[in-house]
């Protein structure tokens, strides 16, 4: 999956903080990226999206033959009417195995694998110019083969964390601290992640930690984020990110991002 803020390109960083354990916990499963690229015996992906979670649950019933099926909507390029028309379809749609593979379609070719849905809950991105939409098969056959290790639930963070038993290894990716007023592009679900939801995920992380379970948060470095986390016990490692979500190429600048690091283990990545 395209997703803002997929954590691809920061693997290295958030591996170099993961305490080693059976099992690894993403209440914000966004596009798996950390968990499909780690060696954890299991792992629980978990979002509040049920097109997400859809997604996934439809890809590890059917395997090959969903890919093979997804497939089929690459096939004719990159139009816009089809775009919108398929957009149309999915609103309309409900969940099952064709709207599952329309959300991977839009996903692709919608604007920069923005995902985002309107006060009324439809699927609202706009589309992406792109020459040749990538059809992500080998990633999708990795998901696959991972099956038997991964659970998926479509539930909030909070219940989610509760599963968490010490040993596990807790990544929240969360949609992130605006850094200015018009900076929402994190607010991928209907229901918008407010600052009490980014106090009450810091203060679960901190009684997980409490209890000898390690929780890993990312989010943008700014102050606020930084007396939320320190205030609380976390270890902080600051870094800087190129966004690329902008519109305008010349906004697509560096931006300050952390992770908070709460529990046992001890932090081994620096500022810099």
């Amino acid at each position: 999956m395209k997703w803002p803020g997929g954590k691809y390109r920061l693997l290295d960083r958030i591996c170099g903080v993961l305490q080693p354990g059976p099992r690894l916990i993403e209440p914000f499963a966004g596009s798996g990226a950390v968990s499909l690229n780690t060696n954890y015996a299991s792992s629980l992906l978990a979002d509040t999206n049920p097109d997400l979670i859809g997604l996934y649950r439809q890809l590890l019933t059917e395997g090959d033959r969903f890919i093979r099926y997804c497939r089929k909507f690459f096939q004719a390029g990159n139009n816009r009417s089809a775009y919108y028309a398929y957009r149309d379809e999915f609103n309309e749609r409900r969940a099952g195995r064709r709207k599952s593979a329309l959300f991977l379609y839009l996903n692709r070719h919608g604007y920069n694998g923005l995902c985002r849905y309107n006060a009324s809950g439809r699927f609202n991105t706009p589309f992406g110019r792109y020459l040749k939409p990538y059809f992500p098969e080998r990633e999708m056959l990795a998901f696959v083969r991972r099956g038997a290790s991964v659970s998926l639930r479509q539930d909030s963070f909070e219940t989610t964390m509760t599963a968490a038993q010490p040993g596990d290894a807790v990544y929240c990716d969360p949609p992130y601290v605006p850094l200015s007023a018009t900076a929402y592009f994190t607010d991928y679900h209907t229901d918008g992640f407010t600052w009490s939801d980014q106090v009450r995920l810091a203060d679960i992380a901190c009684a997980l930690a409490n209890k000898g379970i390690q929780v890993v948060i990312s989010n943008h470095d700014t102050g606020q984020t930084r007396d939320l986390y320190n205030t609380r016990g976390a270890r902080i490692s600051r870094f800087k990110v190129r966004r690329n979500i902008s519109r305008d190429a010349s906004k697509r600048i560096e931006v300050g991002e952390l992770l908070a690091v709460f529990g046992p283990a001890q932090l081994r990545q620096t500022s810099g």
